[in-house]
């Protein structure tokens, strides 16, 4: 059994270094001058899930959700 916790530990370790790299690679929601001028609403802001920011924001819902989940396993004392 420590041989598993020691696995979980290294995998939530990898995630939370992942997660901090993915949501600093994101851009600000008021970057840039086209949030001003309302840009959003070209093909860029109709299209998000396609591209790259949007990429980035489910890599973030996915890695946020793996790192919970590996966070209340590691608090359960089964190991």
């Amino acid at each position: 059994m420590a041989a598993l916790r020691v696995v979980i530990t290294i995998l939530f370790i990898l995630v939370s270094i992942a997660l901090l790299v993915i949501v600093l690679m994101q851009e600000g929601k008021s970057a840039g001058l086209g949030a001003i001028s309302g840009a959003a609403e070209t093909y860029w802001g109709k299209a998000k899930g396609r591209s790259m920011e949007g990429m980035l924001e489910k890599i973030t819902k996915y890695l946020a959700i793996a790192f919970m989940l590996l966070a209340v396993v590691l608090n359960m004392n089964i190991f």
